[in-house]
């Protein structure tokens, strides 16, 4: 049977976040998490929906991708397929051909685990590898230690809070009270928590958000941030550790985190948190 891809239906999201759910492991390399298309929910159900692709052989799913914008596809295979030959080199022409909806023409970018072989193949199509990013992981099989400062879950009450630390801590970003409701709303936010931490003073200094995939499964922390006039105060590794702890209580094995590697003080944060630095991932860039 040949390889198909699809855009889900807003009716077939649930399917869609079960299914990444399943391929979620500790041993796996870093992959496309439930919680990245939870986080991207903050748009609404059909924007989610429009950005999403599924590949399919014989009616079972295979791989899923995300666009994280027009020009950024997250993709990730079931396990056992990362290295199927006919589901690689479809997934090379899909995203190398513009008329098959997936990527435009010019610079582009494709995140995959690193040991599949769509991966190795778009290499061998001339792409090139991206600036690095770092991931962290912290083993959660034992109790978190106090976060050391109050830290508080965010409900409808504290919303205008978290979406402004939000938009301070991130240039650029159009995170409202609006699309947190929407995000909220969205079926994978029933395993995900906000929360906001507190100065002595009473004064919200920073936020967190965490996402469960199921118990024994890996969790996500995105995104955190910080007010930019409250670093440097340790705020960031204490809602890095209250986050942990909350994915600890919905049943994960493990947290975890993706950024930058140029964002040394981030790096620096996440491992003083009792992050382990895994190995660089380098997404496959083609050049415009």
């Amino acid at each position: 049977m040949a390889v198909i891809i699809s855009k889900p239906g807003t009716d077939e999201l649930s399917d869609v976040v079960d299914t990444l759910r399943e391929w979620q492991d500790d041993a796996a390399p870093v992959q496309l998490h439930p919680g990245d298309v939870g986080w991207f929910w903050r748009f609404g159900a059909r924007r989610t929906a429009e950005a999403l692709r599924t590949w399919s052989r014989d009616g079972r799913v295979l791989a899923v991708g995300l666009l994280d914008g027009a020009t950024v596809l997250r993709l990730t295979t079931a396990p056992d397929v990362r290295r199927d030959e006919e589901l690689a080199r479809q997934l090379v022409a899909d995203v190398t051909k513009p008329e098959h909806g997936v990527l435009p023409e010019g610079a582009v970018n494709v995140e995959a685990p690193s040991d599949a072989l769509v991966y190795d193949l778009l290499a061998g199509e001339g792409w090139g590898a991206d600036e690095p990013f770092t991931p962290l992981l912290r083993d959660l099989t034992e109790p978190v230690e106090d976060a050391g400062v109050r830290v508080e879950v965010v409900g409808p009450d504290r919303v205008s809070e978290r979406t402004a630390v939000q938009r301070a801590a991130f240039d650029g970003s159009t995170f409202t009270d609006e699309r947190w409701h929407a995000m909220a709303a969205g079926p994978l936010y029933a395993d995900a928590r906000c929360l906001l931490g507190y100065d002595g003073a009473g004064e919200a200094v920073g936020a967190i958000t965490v996402w469960s995939a199921g118990p024994g499964k890996p969790g996500l922390i995105e995104p955190l941030g910080v007010y930019p006039h409250q670093r440097g105060h340790g705020y960031g590794t204490a809602l890095t550790v209250a986050g942990a702890d909350a994915l600890r209580g919905l049943g994960s094995s493990s947290a975890l985190v993706m950024t930058e590697s140029t964002r040394v003080a981030a790096v620096a944060t996440y491992m003083s948190a009792g992050f382990e630095r895994l190995p660089e991932r380098l997404d496959r860039r083609r050049a415009g």
